[in-house]
Parts: C-alpha cells; sequence; structure tokens
C-alpha cells in the first residue's frame, strides 16, 4: 500500500471507529476507537483461530507492520501534536506553576526512570541498562492522552496547568533520556554515542538545542505574523512553523518535541496577543483544535491495532501485569517529591498527589520508543509490558481519573 492509501484507509476506520463509539459506547472519543481498535483486532485474532486458512491475522499484521507506528508518530504527527497541545497552554498560567512542572519534568522523569527500570531489571533479570531504557520510555507521560482526559475533567485552573505543562515538558526531557540511555545500552546502534561524555554532551544538546530552536522559529513567525492580517495566511504560517520546525530539528539533532512544545507556547501566548486579530485567533484555535481531534482519533487507533506486534507469550502478559504497578509507584514518586521539595516554600492541596499520579497517563510515545528499539533478545517483552501499560492506563486510568477528580479537585461550584 502506497502512503495515500494507508492514510485514507486510517482516515475511514477512525471515522467508522469514532461513529461505532458515539452510537454505542458512547466513551471519550478517542478512549472509544482505542477500545473498537481492540475488540476489532482480538474479533480478527478469533476468526483467524476459527477459520484459519483465511490467513485474516497474517494479512492485517503485515498491513499493520507496513504503517511503521514509531516513525509515523515520532517523526510525523508528534510535532503537531505537540504543538497543538502547546498553543492552549498559557505562559502567564504556566509561570505560576513552573518550579513544580520544571521539577517533575526534569527530577521526576530521572526518578521515574531509576525506580521503573530497576524494577523491571529485578522482575525480569535483564541487564540494567536495558531495563533502564524500559524505565525512560515508560516514565513521560503522553500529552495526547493527557489532554484529551483534561477536556473532560473540570479540574481547577492551577490544577489543570500543572498536569498539562508537565505532560509537555515531561515528554521531551524523557525522550532525551530515552535517547541517551539507549546510546549507552546499545553503543554499536544508530551513532547516538557511548560513555558518559558523549551521553551528557547529548542530553545538552538535544534539550538546550530544542528549546533554543523553538524559541526563535516561534518568534520570527510571530513578527512575521504581526506584519499581516490575513487569517488563512496566518493559519497557514502555524501549519508551516509545526511541520518545519519539527523537521528542521530533527535534520539538526536537536529535541524536536521540546522545539513543538517552546514554539506552540510563544506563538498560543504572545503570538495570540499581540501578533493575530480576534477574528485570525479564532480561526487558529479552530483550526488546531480540528487537527488536534483527527490525529489524536487516528493516534488511538494505531495503538489499538498494533497489538498484532505483540508476541503473546503468557510469561511476558504476566511481567506486563506487575509493571503496570511499577509504572504507578514510579509515577507516584515522581510526583511526591517534586511536591514534597516545594511544600516548605508553597502551599499544595491535598489532591495534587492523587489526581497527578493517576492523570499521568501513558500513550502512544511509549509504544512507539519501543517499536524504535534495535532488535534483539529483549524488545519483544519490553514491547508488550509497554502495551499492556499503555493500554491500562489509557482506558482503565483515562475512564476513572475524571470520576477521582469530581471527587477531590473539580472547583467547588462544581463539586
Amino acid at each position: 500500500m502506497n502512503f495515500l492509501q494507508i492514510t485514507s484507509l486510517l482516515i475511514v476506520m477512525a471515522g467508522l471507529f469514532g461513529a461505532i463509539n458515539y452510537l454505542v459506547l458512547k466513551l471519550p472519543a478517542a478512549i472509544g476507537i482505542l477500545v473498537v481498535a481492540l475488540l476489532a483486532s482480538f474479533g480478527i485474532m478469533l476468526l483467524d483461530m476459527v477459520w484459519p486458512a483465511l490467513e485474516l491475522a497474517d494479512t492485517v499484521r503485515t498491513t499493520v507492520q507496513g504503517l511503521e507506528f514509531s516513525d509515523a508518530l515520532l517523526e510525523g504527527m508528534l510535532g503537531l501534536l505537540l504543538f497543538a497541545g502547546a498553543l492552549h497552554v498559557k505562559l502567564s498560567d504556566l509561570r505560576e506553576q513552573w518550579k513544580l512542572v520544571f521539577l517533575m519534568a526534569t527530577l521526576g522523569v530521572a526518578l521515574s526512570t531509576v525506580i521503573a527500570g530497576v524494577g523491571f531489571y529485578w522482575i525480569t533479570g535483564m541487564p540494567l541498562l536495558i531495563a533502564l531504557v524500559f524505565g525512560a520510555l515508560i516514565s513521560p507521560t503522553d500529552p495526547v492522552a493527557v489532554l484529551g482526559v483534561l477536556r473532560e475533567a473540570n479540574l481547577r485552573k492551577e490544577l489543570e496547568t500543572k498536569i498539562a505543562g508537565e505532560s509537555l515538558f515531561n515528554d521531551g526531557v524523557g525522550y532525551v533520556v530515552f535517547l541517551v540511555l539507549v546510546g549507552l545500552a546499545f553503543p554499536t546502534g544508530e551513532g547516538h554515542g557511548s560513555g558518559l561524555e558523549a551521553a551528557a554532551l547529548l542530553f545538552v544538546q538535544e534539550a538546550l538545542g530544542g528549546a533554543v530552536l523553538g524559541i526563535v522559529l516561534g518568534w520570527l513567525t510571530f513578527r512575521l505574523m504581526r506584519l499581516i492580517d490575513d487569517f488563512s495566511l496566518e493559519v497557514l504560517l502555524t501549519l508551516g512553523l509545526a511541520f518545519g520546525g519539527y523537521e528542521l530539528a530533527v535534520y539538526l539533532h536537536v529535541s524536536a518535541p521540546i522545539m513543538a512544545v517552546c514554539a506552540g507556547l510563544l506563538i498560543g501566548d504572545i503570538g495570540a496577543k499581540h501578533g493575530m486579530t480576534e477574528e485570525t485567533r479564532n480561526y487558529v484555535d479552530a483550526f488546531w483544535k480540528l487537527i488536534d481531534e483527527i490525529l489524536n482519533a487516528v493516534l488511538f487507533l494505531m495503538i489499538g491495532f498494533e497489538v498484532f506486534a505483540l508476541a503473546f507469550d503468557v510469561s511476558d502478559l504476566m511481567i506486563g501485569v506487575l509493571s503496570i504497578g511499577l509504572a504507578l509507584v514510579a509515577r507516584m514518586v515522581a510526583v511526591a517529591v517534586p511536591v514534597l521539595v516545594l511544600r516548605p516554600f508553597r502551599s499544595f492541596p491535598h489532591d495534587v498527589i492523587p489526581i497527578m499520579t493517576w492523570g499521568g497517563l501513558k500513550g502512544g510515545i511509549s509504544v512507539a520508543l519501543a517499536l524504535s528499539l534495535p532488535d534483539g533478545e529483549w524488545k519483544p517483552l519490553i514491547l508488550t509490558a509497554t502495551y499492556v501499560v499503555v493500554i491500562f492506563s489509557i482506558i482503565g486510568q483515562g475512564l476513572t481519573v475524571t470520576r477521582l477528580a469530581n471527587r477531590l479537585g473539580r472547583e467547588p461550584d462544581l463539586v
């Protein structure tokens, strides 16, 4: 299948599964599409067991592998999704929460990586560095999943900003940590470098370089938009910034996710206030909300069908179930330690740790990173464990975090 045929198939299926969810399941849109895709996948597997001559599972498996989920997300969709998410997080709100967001996106990611990695090493007996790679890929919360849930939850503004801001930044930082650890664990693969010195240089280059590039490109786009009063052209400029900036970051070997977040924050706040008319703001906002919804639907559809990429081994599935608890413990520590560090200097509501722990959803980024690992003895186990954690997180946590927020974290007049 060529690119146009694959894209057409994904959009048709996302629309069809979305309609099934809307009419029958009535779950939140993205989660509903994922559930329908999973049910369809298991239905195909069951049908293949009953009539093996049809070879349906093998046909679908070949098609799914042809989608190249990891490349499609990490080198295509992710930039648009992060840019769209960052557009709706205001710098003024983020500035009030920047200390906690910074600590959770740095110290929190580091703690989560170590705890999840060491725990996975203890459970599986795999080499510690490879287990730490699993810790790195499972630690970032997925901004796509998180922001989708926040739209349903009616959280207090300051709590929403904490979760949204942290998910945007820890995704980029987690990706850089993953690259560093892959370079250490697989020194012969893809040339990410080896040794602690090379790892440190890679981290600085990726993280700092991505932030600087995003700010520079966002500022240049903002200055250009100030000279223009044409909403269609200004929407096109934001699209060019998201696409072109992401690819430029990849070419320059700096963090493309961090670039997309920084550029989106600048355009969504300073650009919206000082570089757009009200008409342009409305069109930009509506356009990127639509892009966000469409890509969300396609992404969750692809996650549902990635079940065909797994090797169904009972022991691997059991390790995946244990990894759910491991990921939750790591997430709780990643939230609690920054909060406790800052507590002497500012007050936090009692609900901040449980809501941010349960609301830290894992998503497609973790699956894509697991798929991108070099082939080897431990990759099937890491992929299976990652997929089990992600499915539980999106469906289990995603469907219950609103209920938790209703009890603990909504505005007083909404309780």
